[in-house]
C-alpha cells in the first residue's frame, strides 16, 4: 500500500471543535431517532469517520465539507466532549466554494436524503456561480429532471432564460368580435 496516497484520509489530525464551523449550504437533515442512534454510535465506537472540511487559512477556521451531525454531537453531548478532550478527527480538503458544495452532496447522497428546499437552493447558488446543468449533473449525481424541478421551486425564471422550451402546441386566433 502506498503511503503517500493523495487521499485526505492518511492525514486525519486532531482539531479542537471550536475551531470547526458548519458550512453555509448543507441540505443534509437527520431526523432525531437517527441523531440519538449517532450518539449511541459515537458513544459506544468512538468516531470512527474523520470530519471532512476545508481550512480557511483567514479566519483560522476549518469549515466542515461532510460530517456535519457528527460534530453536532460532540457539540450536544457533554459526555462525548470530555471523553474526546474536545477534539475532532479532521481530513482537510482544499477545493474551491463550488468543489465542496458538490464534495458535501456527493458525501450525503451517497448515504441519505435531502431537504428539498435547501437542495433547490444549492442548484440556485452553483447556476448563480456560472455552473451548467451538465456540470451540476455530473458533479452532484443528478439527473437533468431532478435539476429541473429543484429549479422550479425556487421559482427564479432567471434559471431559466438560457432553456430551450419545445413547443408542444400554438394557441389558435379566435375571433370573437
Amino acid at each position: 500500500m502506498d503511503v503517500t496516497s493523495k487521499s485526505p484520509v492518511y492525514e486525519v489530525k486532531a482539531v479542537p471543535i471550536e475551531k470547526i464551523v458548519a458550512n453555509t449550504y448543507n441540505p443534509n437533515a437527520v431526523a432525531p431517532p437517527e441523531m440519538a442512534l449517532l450518539y449511541d454510535s459515537v458513544k459506544e465506537d468512538g468516531y470512527t469517520q474523520p470530519i471532512v472540511c476545508y481550512y480557511a487559512k483567514s479566519q483560522d477556521k476549518y469549515v466542515i465539507v461532510d460530517g456535519f451531525h457528527r460534530y453536532r454531537i460532540m457539540l450536544e453531548h457533554k459526555d462525548i466532549y470530555q471523553r474526546e478532550n474536545g477534539l475532532l478527527p479532521v481530513v482537510t480538503i482544499n477545493k474551491p466554494l463550488d468543489q465542496r458544495m458538490a464534495s458535501t452532496i456527493r458525501h450525503n447522497r451517497a448515504r441519505g436524503s435531502h431537504n428539498v428546499d435547501l437542495m433547490s437552493n444549492i442548484v440556485k447558488e452553483l447556476h448563480e456561480i456560472g455552473r451548467s446543468d451538465r456540470w451540476m449533473s455530473k458533479h452532484l449525481g443528478m439527473d437533468r429532471d431532478e435539476i429541473l424541478r429543484l429549479k422550479q421551486i425556487t421559482g427564479l425564471t432567471a434559471l431559466f432564460k438560457d432553456t430551450n422550451f419545445g413547443k408542444a402546441w400554438i394557441p389558435e386566433e379566435t375571433n370573437d368580435d
